[in-house]
């Protein structure tokens, strides 16, 4: 007999949104498990195809590598900065 399953959150709707892949557990209890929407991935203003070696990711997923990237750039800008003004201070020391 089939096992009966029923979705683990409050949206009961299959919609685009709401999409589910059954998977078996490890005790052989089958279950839903939510599945996130495909991405189309980056395209070419102008020819419009697709740009090779970009991964398809979800605009959440691009906006929160670009803010760790940028993050880490001014992180980096400061540690420069920090260790030049130590060098400096280094060749006054050494002078003296």
């Amino acid at each position: 007999m089939v096992q009966r399953l029923t979705y683990r959150t409050r949206h009961s709707y299959a919609t685009k949104s709401n999409q589910h892949r059954i998977v078996k557990t490890p005790g052989g209890k089958l279950v839903y498990q939510s599945t996130k929407k495909r991405a189309s991935g980056p395209k070419c203003p102008v020819t419009g195809k697709r740009i090779q070696g970009i991964p398809h990711l979800r605009p959440a997923e691009y906006k929160r590598s670009r803010i760790v990237r940028a993050f880490l750039v001014e992180e980096q800008k400061i540690v420069k900065k920090v260790l030049k003004i130590q060098k400096a201070k280094e060749k006054l020391t050494s002078k003296n």
